[in-house]
C-alpha cells in the first residue's frame, strides 16, 4: 500500500493500538509517557509519533479540529492497520458539578457534526466500545480520578449566534459536555469495524464564557493540564490493559 495522502504513513509505521487527540502539541505530552519514541510524520494538522506503553506499540496522531479532519485521520490510520482508537480530548461541561480538570468518559454522543452524517443518517447511534469504555473506568476508580461516564454532543462550532440556547437544551437532557469530534469517531469507527472510545478532560465550566475557558486552556492552567494528564493514562491503561 502506497504512503497515505494526508498522514504521510505507511501500513508498517502505525500501530493497531492508537490514541488520537485534537492539538499537535498534545502528541508530544502523550509521547512523553512512552519510551523509544520515534516520530513519523507530520502534515497540516496531522502530527504522528509512535512508542511502547506496557510493553505494546502505541502510534499518536493529531486530527486537528472538528469532524472532517478527524475523520480523514481514522480512514487513513484504518488502511494502516488500526483496530483500537482512544480519542483524549477536551470538553466543555454540560453539567454545573463537572469541575475543571475532571473527566468525561463518552458512553455515547449527540451526533450534532456534519461528518459523519456524510456517512449514515442521524438515526444511527454513535456510543464507545464496551472493553475500552470499562478500561477507562477502571483506571479512573483505580486512580482515584473524579470521571463522568455519560453522553456527550459533538457540534461544528462554538461561535453560533444562539450557542447559549443550544447548550441549554441539550444541558437539560443531561448531556455532560460538548466537542467536536467525539461523535464523527465513534460513528464512523462502528461503520467501518473499528473499536472506537472517547475520554475529555474538561476544559471549560458550564455557562463559563467559552473564549475565556479555552484561552484558560490553552495558557496551559495547573488544573486543566492535571485533567489531560489523567486522560492520557487513562486512555493508556484502556489500550494496553
Amino acid at each position: 500500500m502506497s504512503k497515505q495522502p494526508h498522514l504521510l504513513v505507511e501500513p508498517h509505521h502505525i500501530s493497531d493500538k492508537v490514541i488520537v487527540c485534537g492539538e499537535p502539541d498534545r502528541v508530544n505530552r502523550i509521547a512523553a509517557h512512552l519510551s523509544e519514541v520515534e516520530c513519523l510524520a507530520e502534515n497540516r494538522e496531522f502530527r504522528l509519533m509512535r512508542g511502547i506503553y506496557n510493553n505494546t506499540p502505541i502510534t499518536v496522531c493529531s486530527t486537528g479540529i472538528g469532524a472532517a479532519s478527524a475523520l480523514i485521520a481514522l480512514e487513513e490510520l484504518r488502511l494502516c492497520g488500526a483496530t483500537h482508537i482512544v480519542r483524549v480530548g477536551s470538553a466543555g461541561a454540560l453539567q454545573p458539578h463537572i469541575g475543571l480538570g475532571d473527566l468525561i468518559i463518552a458512553e455515547a454522543a449527540v451526533r450534532d457534526e456534519g461528518g459523519s452524517n456524510s456517512y449514515v443518517p442521524a438515526a444511527f447511534p454513535a456510543y464507545s466500545d464496551i472493553a475500552l469504555l470499562n478500561g477507562l473506568h477502571a483506571y479512573c476508580e483505580q486512580a482515584g480520578i473524579t470521571a463522568y461516564g455519560g453522553v456527550v454532543r459533538s457540534h461544528d462550532s462554538f461561535y453560533t449566534d444562539d450557542e447559549q440556547a443550544i447548550c441549554q437544551f441539550w444541558h437539560k437532557k443531561g448531556v455532560l459536555g460538548a466537542d467536536m469530534e467525539t461523535a464523527a469517531l465513534l460513528t464512523v469507527g462502528r461503520l467501518r469495524g473499528l473499536k472506537v472510545a472517547a475520554v475529555l478532560a474538561n476544559v471549560v465550566l458550564f455557562e463559563q464564557d467559552v473564549q475565556e475557558g479555552v484561552a484558560d486552556y490553552v495558557a496551559e492552567s495547573e488544573t486543566t493540564s492535571h485533567g489531560e494528564r489523567n486522560a492520557i493514562l487513562a486512555a493508556l491503561h484502556a489500550l494496553t490493559c
